[in-house]
């Protein structure tokens, strides 16, 4: 199998000088750098108002070409603003770039989200369900099982205490889930809708004044569970934020509780592997994930599931 090239910054300058003729200097070209440290070769601003995605591999290339169409798709039922192409094509045999307008604003974890900020999220969350599964399905967008919760606080047992030992965590906050909360907080039949399934600090643009302006990074969409975007949310911009939000976009109790402790267990997950040296997120990040899952919301104050029963209301 043939290497796949390694983008230069004097070949991305090549491509977008043949896609941005007016008001380029052809002597020297746009300015093109890296969008975050470690973003290199695969993602670049160009300019002040562009930025420039190459997909590395085919896979990701097949992903890009599915986002391009999902974007689309998606466009009409969000209130945020969805990152549109001014150009794409194949920087390389079978490799894609999609050109995209830059959507004014700051990383999600740059400026907190304001109480208006929250309805924009709540927008997010209603406009995601009432995308039509069948056209989502046509597009090449896979269908995903909900999570075992009940696996997961297994799972999160012992990095949990690794955490306790590290000075990290209070191992017996876990504990507050119990394998029967578990079991109850399953995800229900039926509920499948479109989930962004990476709604991180950096894929939420914020502006000063807190209001979420748009939402990036659309390759991974899927059709699952929503309490997935939820915890999301809990992990991005806190747990009592993201779940008001899931409450304006009118979930029930059930669905915001179950992606309050997929976030919590991914949280405590994650933070104990990269202590152990595993993957490269960079550690103060993910305490600060840890942080804005395990924030107190009143829902698990005044909220009791019971297992008969279908979901409390708030």
């Amino acid at each position: 199998m043939t290497q796949a090239p390694t983008p230069t910054a004097d070949t991305v300058r090549r491509l977008v000088r043949s896609l941005l003729k007016d008001g380029v200097d052809d002597s020297a070209g746009p300015e093109v750098r890296p969008a975050a440290p470690g973003a290199e070769p695969a993602t670049w601003w160009v300019g002040t108002r562009h930025v420039l995605r190459l997909a590395p591999d085919r896979g990701a290339a097949l992903r890009q070409r599915r986002e391009l169409r999902l974007r689309d798709l998606v466009r009409p039922h969000v209130p945020v603003t969805v990152p549109t192409s001014v150009a794409h094509g194949e920087w390389a045999p079978g490799l894609t770039y999609t050109l995209d307008t830059k959507v004014p604003g700051g990383a999600g974890g740059e400026h907190d989200v304001s109480a208006v900020g929250e309805a924009d999220l709540a927008g997010l969350l209603t406009g995601l369900r009432e995308v039509p599964a069948r056209q989502a399905e046509t597009l090449g967008v896979p269908r995903v099982a909900p999570r075992s919760l009940e696996a997961l606080r297994r799972a999160a047992e012992r990095p949990a205490a690794r955490l306790a030992d590290a000075d990290e965590f209070d191992a017996a906050r876990l504990r507050q889930l119990t394998q029967s909360a578990a079991v109850q907080l399953a995800a229900q039949p039926g509920t499948a809708v479109l989930v962004h399934h990476a709604l991180t600090g950096d894929h939420l643009v914020v502006s000063a004044d807190g209001r979420v302006r748009g939402v990036l990074g659309w390759a991974d969409t899927v059709l699952g569970d929503p309490a997935e975007d939820i915890a999301g949310l809990a992990l991005a911009v806190g747990s009592p934020a993201a779940v008001r939000a899931a409450t304006l976009a009118g979930y029930g109790a059930r669905p915001c509780l179950r992606g309050l402790w997929l976030a919590r267990c991914d949280a405590i997950i994650r933070l104990a592997d990269r202590l152990d040296g595993k993957g490269d997120t960079p550690q103060p990040l993910l305490r600060k994930q840890l942080r804005h899952a395990w924030e107190a919301i009143l829902l698990e104050r005044v909220t009791e599931l019971r297992e008969d029963d279908g979901e409390e209301e708030l």
